[in-house]
């Protein structure tokens, strides 16, 4: 099966345990004003790539995996918009004993039968989801995003009650995500929660700002610099406490 990617990176660290294999899938349904892959937006666009393609490459990996706990994390755009592809890649990770993770931002979710079928039988075979909320607040979401955040939440829910481990995401950007009752709020969605394993604060940054340059897109956080080491251990405070 073939599937459409914006690129892979060999030797990822930060996107799930060990050393990962990522691949950044593409195409994604939301537009945040911070996004440093705006060149992953595009559904249909990318490079061509067979599953059998991408295994051949990551079995070269394999001893670094083992040694370090690491997989394969499939990022994006938007993994969830290639169900399919996921599946029938993650099938032959499985076949080979590597550790499978999903760094979704649960956008394009929705409670459609056969989404749901074709979720569940990714699921089986995912062991961590890296779950993106960008914001508690679905007014503040639809700002940030484009897009509200009620079937992202559902989504969050789902995984809950399936116990799919899960790693919690927050990228805090000054006076748009550092809001202490925002924070208060988005801590108390997560106690709701039964598969938590880790909340992550990731403090806002300009590296992709060119991309949007280049792209000819009006960057629409021009002057916003990254948040303050005081800020982001406010966030941490309050996110990461048990």
């Amino acid at each position: 099966m073939n599937g459409r990617i914006h690129s892979i990176e060999t030797c990822g660290t930060v996107d799930g345990p060990g050393l990962r294999y990522i691949v950044f899938m593409q195409g994604c349904l939301l537009r945040c004003q911070y996004c440093h892959n705006p060149d992953t937006w595009k559904v249909g666009h990318g490079k061509e790539i067979s599953v059998d393609d991408i295994i051949r490459d990551l079995q070269h990996y394999l001893p670094y995996f083992e040694s370090s706990g690491g997989g394969i994390t499939v990022s994006g755009g938007e993994p969830l918009l290639h169900l399919d592809f996921l599946t029938e890649l993650f099938m032959k990770c499985k076949e080979l004993g590597i550790h499978t993770t999903i760094d979704s931002s649960g956008g394009c979710f929705q409670e459609h039968p056969e989404f749901l079928l074709k979720l569940d039988k990714l699921l089986a075979l995912t062991d961590l989801v890296l779950l993106d909320i960008k914001h508690i607040d679905s007014g503040k979401h639809v700002n940030l995003t484009g897009m509200k955040n009620e079937h992202i939440l559902t989504f969050a829910k789902l995984l809950s009650s399936k116990k799919i481990p899960v790693w919690i995401r927050h990228v805090l950007v000054p006076g748009l995500t550092d809001n202490e009752a925002d924070l208060t709020q988005l801590k108390e969605f997560i106690d709701s929660l039964d598969n938590v394993q880790k909340v992550e604060v990731l403090p806002y940054h300009k590296l992709g700002v060119y991309k949007w340059k280049e792209l000819g897109l009006e960057y629409p956080l021009e002057g916003v610099e990254p948040p303050t080491e005081e800020r982001i251990n406010i966030a941490k405070s309050i996110l990461q406490k048990h």
